[in-house]
């Protein structure tokens, strides 16, 4: 019983320990950008010594890696939880206005979130692994879609709920761009509302 319990212990003070890790890099990262931090930095941010890193992921990179998926999973729940708040329609306004209030909320998980596309783009293996995200993200959002069809209609030009899918989080990746230099959510957020809500209509804010 007693080992039992140490050992309860030592699970949730790892988990804690990781948790808080992973929160420390993301501001690190954020700051220096990936590629210009250490773990010392990062120990130090978190208040641990080297051997509570270690104790956890074995690199950086590794570190860098359990950050994005944690973040990226959380906003494809996000997104789905906010597209899910309709009924058996899908209300477009007002679907956008909840998914643009999720998408743009943090510009230093944006800086992250670069980083890790630059990454990417120069090794197979991380590129997947953003591919993934993107496809999870696509596809709370093209079910979403699917669950309205009979109920709402989607523009022709689209091609259907998976290039309506596409054409949202590729409006998404180009506000984001522009965000990143004039770091002005307000703008961004109208933005977005705007485009989106001209792909998902025909223009005058109603399906057609």
């Amino acid at each position: 019983m007693v080992a039992e319990q140490t050992t309860r212990r030592v699970t949730r003070r790892r988990v804690r320990t990781r948790a808080n890790l992973l929160d420390a890099a993301f501001e690190v990262f954020a700051a220096k950008g990936f590629g210009r931090v250490s773990i010392e930095e990062v120990c130090e941010a978190a208040g641990y010594s080297r051997g509570a890193f270690y104790s956890n992921f074995a690199s950086l990179d590794e570190l860098f890696f359990a950050l994005y998926r944690q973040r990226a999973d959380l906003i494809a729940e996000q997104v789905a939880g906010a597209l899910a708040q309709d009924g058996p329609g899908f209300d477009v306004p007002a679907s956008v206005d909840r998914v643009t209030e999720v998408l743009l909320l943090d510009v230093e998980w944006l800086l992250v979130k670069t980083d890790f596309l630059v990454h990417a783009a120069r090794d197979p293996d991380v590129a997947q692994s953003l591919l993934d995200h993107r496809e999870r993200l696509r596809s709370a959002i093209a079910d979403r879609l699917a669950r309205a069809t009979g109920h709402t209609a989607l523009p022709a030009v689209l091609d259907g709920i998976d290039g309506a899918a596409r054409a949202v989080v590729a409006a998404y990746d180009g506000v984001t761009t522009q965000l990143l230099l004039d770091k002005d959510v307000d703008s961004a957020r109208a933005w977005l509302k705007q485009l989106l809500t001209a792909l998902l209509t025909d223009g005058s804010g109603t399906p057609e």
